[in-house]
């Protein structure tokens, strides 16, 4: 048996072939088969392409850049703390004002 460009074609013990036509089974196979290899090559194949594209530029940022973000980073915490003892102090007043106030005289019930 030959297989000639999706065709088979049976030699059988005269000398002219028989040509027998590919069923539609074997092109669905086909087609899986290459649908499923696609969907996982061509992701890669695009992650290796990027990859080989973005070698020369630099990753890392200057030590410069970090310098001046820690230091951003460093007053808003320093504010941030400062806010926190300030919202605290007024709880612990209100607190101790609470704490003082002589406690109100509840009538007696009806019951």
């Amino acid at each position: 048996m030959i297989i000639h460009a999706g065709v088979l074609l049976a030699a059988p013990m005269a000398n002219t072939p028989v040509v027998l036509q590919a069923g539609s089974e074997d092109v669905a196979i086909v087609a899986i088969i290459f649908g499923t290899g696609s969907m996982i090559l061509v992701p890669l194949v695009r992650a290796w392409a990027r990859r080989l594209e973005n070698r020369g530029a630099p990753t890392a940022l200057p030590l410069r850049d970090i310098e001046d973000r820690l230091d951003r980073i460093e007053r808003a915490v320093e504010s941030i703390a400062v806010e926190v003892e300030r919202v605290s102090e007024g709880q612990r007043f209100v607190t101790k004002l609470l704490a003082e106030k002589a406690p109100a005289q509840i009538p007696p019930s009806d019951r």
